[in-house]
């Protein structure tokens, strides 16, 4: 009887250590082991997806389901949250890094280029797709986007709150859904630029002189704060604003040799004073706008057309150059003390397509080059462009 008690203990042991090692390998469970090919994989039930808001419409989130067979190159814009989170954008898709670049997890597949990319902070973020200006709006990071409407036009956008936006002189007070535009001086060039709905920057050329005009109310009335004499037509116009009296005003010259002339000031107190940052002038491209002929003084950035502008603050910004006719033909300068004095950066970067520039604060920032054979590359820098690290090689052009 004893022995046939101790069979039956014995027997009962087994099968419930049996039961427990079920399905492992060696014990223990790696929940980032992939399946094998013979693996059945059950569906698993997903969340209700957000209601668009009014006037929206929602987006396929590819980048949340499957993993994303999209191909990582030419990248076309670029926006950080913080140091180490942001968003990169490129023929189709959005992606996502939180490690300063190093891993990217694609967010968002669809159709057009992305134009542009705009963070609020590290949830709220914006892109503009295609060139007929679809606009896209995440809330949660990126995991999910919307479709919310469209651009009024291509120029520079950006988010005051999570409702109102500017983008040149197109205003809107819901998000992007609606825009209406703001008044603008006769003959402008380029695009107007709007701090807030009352203070905005305007250029125009009238004959031989160059004008940069501010309105304090809405664009109503507008007053020339500075003239300048030029020996250069305009060709563009690009205006940052750090501040209710603060604005970086690059004026683009004429081109020539694959060189660009160029000038970029700088007022603190609304006009009333300006300094010269820059004034490039080259053989091919002639005088920087805003100066004679013949004048070939003044601070220079390196390069011979200019590269993206990215202000971070009335006393600090950074400006890409590019050297088409150069072996490394990217490099980035900055100045620190409003323009007083520009700094050269002694790094140069391979890579003959758009370059693109991004800062999270005074020392922080991002570099993408691009290139038409080569994959596109990422650096960043924690030296406020001293020096920059090779973080990130994109996918192989096809």
């Amino acid at each position: 009887m004893l022995r046939k008690t101790f069979t039956l203990l014995a027997i009962t042991v087994f099968a419930l250590t049996g039961c427990e090692s079920s399905g492992t390998t060696s014990g223990t469970v790696n929940a980032s082991n992939s399946p094998t090919p013979s693996a059945t994989i059950t569906p698993q039930p997903t969340a209700a997806a957000e209601t668009p808001a009014p006037g929206s419409t929602a987006v396929p989130n590819k980048g949340n389901e499957t993993p994303s067979k999209v191909s990582m190159n030419g990248v076309t814009a670029v926006r950080l949250a913080d140091a180490k989170s942001g968003w990169i954008g490129g023929k189709g898709w959005i992606a996502r890094t939180d490690d300063g670049g190093v891993k990217w997890k694609v967010q968002y597949e669809g159709t057009g280029d992305i134009k542009q990319l705009f963070a609020l902070n590290n949830q709220d973020a914006w892109a503009v797709a295609s060139d007929e200006g679809k606009l896209l709006n995440t809330k949660d990071g990126g995991q999910h986007w919307t479709s919310v409407g469209k651009v009024a036009n291509q120029a520079f956008l950006h988010f005051v709150t999570k409702t109102e936006a500017f983008s040149g002189n197109a205003h809107t007070v819901d998000g992007g859904v609606k825009w209406t535009s703001l008044p603008v001086p006769e003959g402008t060039k380029g695009d107007a630029y709007f701090h807030d709905k009352n203070n905005g920057w305007a250029v125009r050329q009238v004959k031989d002189t160059i004008e940069v005009q501010r309105t304090q109310d809405g664009g109503k009335t507008w007053t020339n704060v500075m003239s300048r004499k030029t020996a250069a037509s305009l060709t563009g116009v690009v205006i940052r604003s750090a501040g209710v009296n603060d604005a970086w005003v690059e004026l683009i010259g004429e081109s020539g040799m694959t060189q660009t002339s160029y000038s970029l000031f700088h007022t603190k107190d609304g006009g009333k004073n300006w300094l010269t940052v820059l004034a490039n002038s080259t053989a091919g491209g002639g005088p920087a706008p805003g100066f004679p002929a013949g004048e070939n003084t003044g601070p220079k950035n390196t390069g011979s057309k200019p590269g993206p502008l990215y202000v971070v603050s009335p006393d600090v910004a950074y400006m890409g150059g590019q050297c088409p006719s150069c072996d490394k033909p990217n490099s980035v300068g900055w100045t620190k003390d409003g323009g007083k004095t520009w700094v050269n950066g002694k790094e140069s970067f391979t890579g003959y397509g758009e370059l693109l520039l991004a800062m999270a604060d005074i020392n922080q920032g991002w570099l993408i080059t691009n290139d038409n054979e080569q994959p596109s590359v990422m650096y960043t820098t924690a030296s406020g462009g001293v020096s920059w690290n090779k973080v990130h090689t994109f996918d192989a052009l096809k």
